[in-house]
């Protein structure tokens, strides 16, 4: 009987691990040689990243053109594997007067949960008395972060009714510069969770960042003349967004459709890409109901005025950033310093394709452009060989008839 109970599996060389792998999935050997394929993330180095490595998985990386954002040039990496993204988002940014971008400073909170106190509210009191002492106590963690600038900045601290009883929540905000912040935050938290414990009387539990990052949020802004898009198409797109503005099942695809762009960024440069689509799902919710992430409105001229606000937790400095190989150059394509300008980058993107969706879905309907690119993985799920790809791909959208079936159909009759 096949077990997934593999004693020191961590210690074993990548051959053992294969060799594991192989007789636990019944691999053949052309399986395994895929799987011993590597790119530019080699073993060596993936096998630090995380646990138990027996291959990477590439994704392609496209560029974006035709990006202008605070009057500078871009070509942006994405990495994902869904036709018709990079194309939209290059398209939106063509069709676009520019974008305006500015992000907040780069707070992240971290959270403190302490049970067991006698009196909560007079506990929670006390701890905002001594904040400037957590603040030091916080900073002591990390004095290159503060020596840049940053570190612990304030303590928050609340009651919450729970089912369990009554809990204080002590939130610790941070300046993390160029970094995504989590060890920085996670550490400081606790650092000072001993000093929290002798000052209410209880037991901390959980010592954690967030990621909803309230305070360290990236607004951007785009116009879309009039006379680019149509008057028609312009009302058309603001009925889109309204509808949603006022339907959860609409919105929940609607912001999917931004993080598209959005996690295509943040994969290419090495960020936490699941950290990010928490944040931002959350931050979507935060008035109580679930909302678009963007907003539309026409100007006195008459043009359209796309808007997008979201947290961006991501960063320059730690993680894959530093370490992925195509995450380096991706950062050196971009031509960043700071955290701030690639946030600035991230949100307008978000915008972008965000537009380029619902201009798609209002007039000409979303499948069009998408099937037509879509058509080369459906020729190549279909069986076509490198020099019948092209040649289905073409035939199948000028039918209009984008299907596994009819590729196979094609690919028999081209014998």
């Amino acid at each position: 009987m096949r077990t997934s109970h593999v004693s020191k599996f961590y210690k074993k060389t990548l051959q053992e691990r294969l060799a594991i792998l192989k007789e636990f999935a019944e691999l053949n050997d052309e399986e395994i040689s895929q799987l011993e394929k590597y790119g530019a993330l080699d073993f060596e180095m993936a096998d630090r990243m995380i646990e138990n490595v027996v291959g990477t998985f590439q994704l392609p990386l496209g560029l974006a053109t035709n990006f202008k954002i605070n009057r500078k040039e871009f070509l942006i990496p994405f990495a994902l594997e869904e036709p018709s993204v990079v194309a939209a988002a290059s398209n939106a940014a063509k069709l676009s007067e520019g974008f305006e971008a500015k992000a907040s400073e780069p707070i992240m909170i971290g959270q403190i949960q302490i049970v067991g106190s006698q009196n909560p509210e007079k506990t929670a009191e006390a701890i905002k008395e001594k904040e400037k002492e957590l603040t030091e106590k916080a900073n002591s963690v990390d004095s290159v972060l503060v020596k840049f600038g940053g570190g612990a900045k304030k303590v928050e601290a609340s009651v919450m009714e729970t089912s369990r009883g009554k809990m204080i929540k002590v939130h610790l905000l941070v300046d993390v510069r160029d970094a995504m912040g989590a060890n920085a935050v996670n550490t400081m938290c606790e650092r000072i969770s001993p000093e929290l414990e002798k000052i209410t009387g209880g037991e901390v539990r959980l010592r954690i960042i967030t990621n909803l990052a309230v305070y360290r949020t990236v607004k951007a802004t785009s116009v879309w003349k009039k006379e680019t898009l149509g008057e028609n198409a312009i009302e058309k797109i603001l009925d889109a967004y309204e509808f949603a503005a006022n339907d959860v099942y609409r919105a929940c695809t609607h912001n999917k459709g931004i993080m598209n762009g959005i996690d295509a960024v943040v994969v290419a440069t090495g960020n936490d890409f699941r950290a990010v689509e928490a944040g931002a799902h959350a931050f979507a919710s935060i008035t109580g109901k679930y909302l678009p992430l963007t907003k539309y409105y026409k100007n006195d001229s008459g043009d359209l005025v796309g808007e997008i606000e979201l947290p961006l937790a991501i960063g320059l400095v730690g993680g894959a950033t530093r370490t992925h190989p195509l995450a380096k150059i991706n950062i050196k394509l971009l031509g960043v310093k700071t955290a701030n300008e690639l946030s600035e980058i991230i949100a307008s993107v978000g915008l972008a394709q965000n537009f380029a969706a619902l201009r798609a879905l209002a007039t000409e309907g979303i499948q069009k452009g998408h099937m037509k690119l879509h058509a080369k993985n459906i020729a190549i799920q279909a069986g076509a060989k490198e020099n019948q790809i092209d040649s289905v791909a073409d035939q199948m959208s000028k039918e209009g008839n984008i299907s596994v079936t009819r590729a196979k159909e094609i690919i028999e009759g081209s014998k």
